[in-house]
């Protein structure tokens, strides 16, 4: 892909994604051909700010679980009322890293599909 597409895209979504990774997501897409650059907008992430808001306001009920894919733990946490607050805790402070992984493995998977893995 065009090298000015690439760093385009990283500058609009480097927030969403986990830092560390950022060399890594550059490599695979400037290999990417340029056709294939309408599925990487098809992406859709998670704000890692909303989540973390949400994790505040509503991480006692393991809403921000839901949100990112791992129900069991949702669930868990909702029975425990967040792991008696300790849980929950917690969360608020992994949240945001959590979201960017979560929004990392989406994009992966979306390129897995296209024949380009990222790991």
């Amino acid at each position: 892909m065009d090298q000015n597409k690439v760093d385009m895209y990283l500058a609009q979504n480097s927030k969403m994604l986990p830092a560390n990774k950022l060399p890594l997501l550059k490599e695979a897409l400037t290999k990417l051909d340029d056709s294939k650059y309408v599925y990487l907008q098809s992406v859709e992430y998670k704000d890692p700010n909303t989540v973390l808001i949400i994790s505040i306001l509503l991480g006692t009920l393991g809403i921000d679980r839901f949100m990112l894919g791992d129900a069991g733990m949702g669930v868990l946490k909702l029975l425990t009322c967040g792991g008696l607050y300790i849980w929950w805790i917690i969360d608020m402070i992994n949240v945001q890293e959590t979201t960017r992984e979560y929004n990392f493995k989406k994009l992966n998977d979306t390129l897995m599909l296209q024949g380009i893995s990222l790991y």
